[in-house]
């Protein structure tokens, strides 16, 4: 039985991969960092009735010696480095928590397996936000760098030192920079939750109105579990390495919001009200991925359509909120 160590085992990401790692045999050893709400962590697995077929384990990405301690008992052979402070917009109001957690703790992981279990596969999450304001129209594995928010900077920080200790101490690392990728288990402070969430009060009678930002913005938008199969993918490769994952197709918030409201026979211009508040103060306008490389190397294709996916999450958002599913 392999074992692999997830850290931020109870987000969105963490909980599909430990589903998928526990389908596939796994055992699978989650890091938990205490806090006062440590009771609701467990929520997204307990969704996804996982809860109690993993092991959680005290530790921290800012505490070196817990992560020592974690990687000595665990004995890991697969290591997900998913944890991180993962909100844009919060980056701006806690810039030096972001990059100490975001961009430092990743670090921290990387230490821990070269000191303790240098023969591991290790995976960090990277994300489409360090390419920021874009260079290119399609953005790829060559595509230079821009970030466009403190998260996007703390986060190729971690990407350029996981190459690092790839090339310098020869650790099987790789990086997946995934495009946005969504599911009823994303966070509600997040944009398409905000939607879908909105969408169900809205239907409900729950609120009248639902305010969002620049509903301009393009993303390139797939689903988390069919992410989560390209980061297992990459680290069955014989050699490491760095993969653009993404859908390869774009939509405006706008567009998002539409297909959602249309889901449940509304039309979106009766209920969003735009917000000046709730846009960025420097926005990344379009991103839009070229994921040729991990379709041919990996193997990988996203199964998930876009209406698909925002159809599931309105259906989780209305069961939430005592209803049955549309459709």
């Amino acid at each position: 039985m392999r074992t692999a160590l997830i850290t931020g085992i109870t987000g969105q990401d963490g909980a599909y991969l430990s589903q998928l790692l526990l389908e596939n045999g796994y055992r699978v050893v989650g890091l938990l960092r205490r806090s006062a709400s440590a009771d609701l962590m467990g929520e997204r697995l307990k969704w996804l009735g996982i809860f109690e077929d993993v092991e959680l384990v005290d530790g921290d990405l800012t505490d070196l010696s817990s992560l020592l301690r974690v990687m000595e008992s665990a004995a890991p052979d697969e290591v997900y480095n998913l944890a991180a402070q993962s909100f844009v917009a919060t980056s701006w109001q806690q810039p030096i928590l972001t990059g100490a957690v975001t961009g430092l703790g990743a670090v921290n992981v990387l230490e821990a397996v070269r000191v303790v279990c240098p023969q591991a596969h290790f995976y960090q999450a990277s994300s489409s936000e360090m390419f920021g304001l874009i260079r290119e129209p399609r953005q790829n594995e060559r595509t230079p760098f821009y970030p466009r928010s403190p998260y996007g900077a703390a986060k190729l920080f971690a990407h350029s030192m996981t190459v690092n200790y790839r090339e310098s101490f020869g650790l099987h690392a790789s990086s997946g920079i995934l495009f946005n990728h969504e599911s009823p288990l994303r966070g509600i402070e997040f944009v398409t939750r905000r939607i879908t969430d909105g969408v169900a009060r809205i239907k409900l009678g729950l609120t009248s109105e639902l305010r969002l930002g620049n509903l301009d913005a393009k993303r390139d938008w797939g689903h988390a579990r069919d992410y989560v199969r390209a980061m297992w993918l990459m680290l069955q490769q014989e050699r490491p390495d760095d993969y653009v994952v993404g859908a390869g197709r774009n939509f405006s918030v706008r567009t998002f919001a539409q297909i959602a409201f249309r889901y449940v026979k509304l039309d979106y211009e009766d209920y969003v009200k735009v917000s000046e508040e709730l846009k960025r103060p420097a926005e990344v306008h379009e991103l839009l991925s070229d994921a040729t490389k991990a379709r041919k190397a990996l193997g990988w294709e996203p199964k998930i359509s876009l209406e698909e996916m925002i159809a599931e999450m309105v259906d989780a958002d209305l069961a939430r909120h005592g209803a049955q599913p549309s459709g």
